[in-house]
């Protein structure tokens, strides 16, 4: 009943859209009652007038939609269908309330009865959404049915050329453009009108009133036991028997069921290609033209009491659910297949999204480290050049104290020459003292002069002490600098400064020093230049102070001018102290 329920909604669906002449998808009620009452009395149900109103009392007096008329349609109309009217003429009444109103007939080669049966197979083989469309696959499914009722050749190229120009613009056709096409003959090019009738009346029966075999053959009464030729039409459930293929005069029908069964008969009476039908009540015995047919009846026989017995539909129609199905799964395939793309799409874009992302960031991470390798080789340049600057202004630091201290030692060399010319000076003072001792003794005269001299000695002694003292101490404190310089020198870069300060320190002293020698030289030229006169002993007496230190109360050297400031031991003792220290100092150097 669920498929019987498609068919007619079909039907329906067609007279519905009829009826809405401005195309706005509702239908007043005066017409849905007309087409309702129809429908009721063409599938022989009972009509209820007022349940049409009372269903739609809330919706005032507009129009009523198709969404709107379904649920009543369905239940006052689909739900009381009974398999006991011809539905046959049910769709005739919806084909007489819409053909008019989408086709013109006058150009087509087809006669009304023949676009009628057209519009009959487009419900069958149509999909079952809406509005209503048979598909291209479909559509060649007719057209070669129809081609091979006609006794055609099917032109494949003719068809794929149609699908293709179909494809660009809608895929599909609706029922009337169905039977504009086979109506202008344009895949039957060379049949004439009868040709294309009967072989669209041949489609008809085979897939609407699923004749599954038709033909002449000759059957034994039961009653006379005469063979007549009677025209068979064999259904899914039914063989009926006329008079002749015109269905005119109908002479009686076998019911076949799961019991019955088709048998093959010998030879007899005269009568070949013998089989028989046995049903529970009758036995049939039939005879064909030939084997062939004879084998071809009794398979189709056979075929449907197969399907009675395993409670399936006739084979067109199990073929179309197959073809469906295969559309369907086909479909979801595609649908499958074509999310499967959109996902791998997506996962693509995402992969190369990450991809390019990844790839910006090894572009970055590669700038970075170009970046970073950049500094850190200017880093390690200017290191090197750090280094080297360091490493060359050490250089020089040290040559400039190795030439301080070759100057120093030249400058210390150069200050013992002077102190030995000094002490050999002081050898010739001693003579020249002697010889003022001489001159003292013969000039008597002089002795106030020389106690005067003799006190400014006694000061100028003290004061010369004094001196000494201090050069005795700028000498220590010159070899302990000395031997502090050798240890910074080893010491490289904190010995480096201590060594430049105290370089300038002792620069400083040995300037004092060497002042200080000055002028005792000086004082020293005074006393050798002036030993002819007493003013130049007294000069020299000066000069020779310098270096005279205060001795014990031991023996004294006596001078022409008294006792000496040291004796002749301590002068032993100075000369080894001072031959000591220089020994020393050259072995440090």
């Amino acid at each position: 009943m669920g498929l019987l329920r498609d068919e007619l909604l079909k039907s329906i669906w067609h007279a519905f859209t009829a009826l809405d002449v401005d195309q706005s998808g509702k239908v007043s009620k005066s017409q849905l009652k007309v087409l309702s009452h129809n429908l009721c009395t063409v599938m022989k149900i009972p009509h209820d007038p007022v349940a049409l109103e009372q269903h739609f009392k809330d919706d005032d007096e507009g129009p009523v939609s198709n969404q709107g008329y379904m649920p009543y349609l369905n239940r006052f109309i689909l739900d009381k269908v009974r398999d006991n009217f011809d539905i046959l003429e049910f769709n005739n009444v919806c084909w007489t309330l819409c053909f008019k109103k989408n086709i013109n007939m006058s150009h087509l080669l087809i006669s009304n009865d023949d676009a009628f049966k057209v519009w009959c197979i487009f419900n069958f083989l149509s999909e079952d959404g809406y509005p209503l469309v048979i598909i291209t696959e479909e559509i060649e499914y007719f057209l070669r049915k129809l081609m091979e009722a006609m006794g055609g050749i099917w032109n494949q190229e003719r068809f794929d050329d149609y699908k293709l120009r179909l494809n660009r613009k809608q895929q599909c056709l609706s029922a009337w453009e169905l039977i504009e096409l086979v109506g202008m003959g344009h895949f039957s090019k060379g049949m004439n009108r009868q040709t294309l009738s009967m072989g669209i009346s041949e489609v008809f029966q085979e897939l609407i009133l699923d004749v599954l075999r038709q033909g002449y053959m000759m059957k034994k009464g039961h009653k006379r036991k005469n063979w007549t030729e009677r025209w068979f039409v064999l259904g899914p459930n039914s063989m009926s028997y006329y008079v002749s293929e015109d269905l005119t005069d109908k002479k009686g029908e076998i019911l076949l069921d799961h019991n019955c069964c088709v048998e093959s008969l010998p030879d007899k009476e005269g009568k070949k290609c013998l089989f028989i039908v046995k049903c529970s009540d009758k036995s049939f015995e039939i005879s064909a033209s030939d084997k062939k047919r004879k084998q071809e009846w009794i398979q189709a026989i056979q075929t449907c009491i197969q399907l009675l017995r395993l409670g399936l539909p006739s084979p067109h129609l199990e073929a179309r659910l197959r073809r469906r199905e295969l559309r369907q799964k086909q479909q979801a395939e595609q649908r499958e297949l074509e999310e499967r793309m959109r996902l791998l799409q997506i996962a693509n874009e995402n992969k190369h999204r990450q991809l390019e992302s990844m790839r910006k960031k090894l572009e970055e991470a590669a700038a970075t480290a170009t970046l970073e390798e950049q500094r850190r080789k200017q880093t390690q340049a200017d290191l090197q050049d750090r280094y080297r600057t360091d490493l060359e202004r050490e250089k020089m630091v040290r040559q400039q104290m190795e030439e301080q201290v070759a100057q120093k030692s030249s400058e210390l060399e150069q200050y013992l020459q002077r102190v030995r010319e000094l002490e050999d000076m002081y050898h010739r003072l001693e003579d020249a003292l002697e010889d003022e001792r001489q001159a003292r003794q013969d000039e008597e005269t002089m002795r106030k002069l020389q106690t005067r001299l003799l006190e400014e000695e006694s000061a100028k002694r003290a004061e010369l002490e004094q001196i000494h003292l201090q050069q005795q101490r700028a000498i220590s404190q010159t070899q302990a600098e000395k031997q502090e310089l050798e240890s910074e020198r080893l010491a490289k870069e904190m010995a480096l400064q201590a060594a430049n300060l105290q370089l300038e320190s002792l620069e400083r002293e040995r300037h004092g020093a060497l002042e200080q020698y000055e002028e005792v030289r000086m004082k020293l030229e005074q006393a050798a230049n002036k030993t002819k006169s007493w003013k130049d002993k007294v000069a020299k007496h000066e000069g020779l102070v310098h270096l005279i230190q205060p001795g014990d109360k031991g023996p004294q050297r006596m001078t022409n001018w008294g006792p000496a400031a040291f004796t002749d031991t301590e002068l032993d003792l100075r000369k080894k102290s001072w031959q000591e220290r220089k020994n020393h100092n050259q072995s440090a150097q």
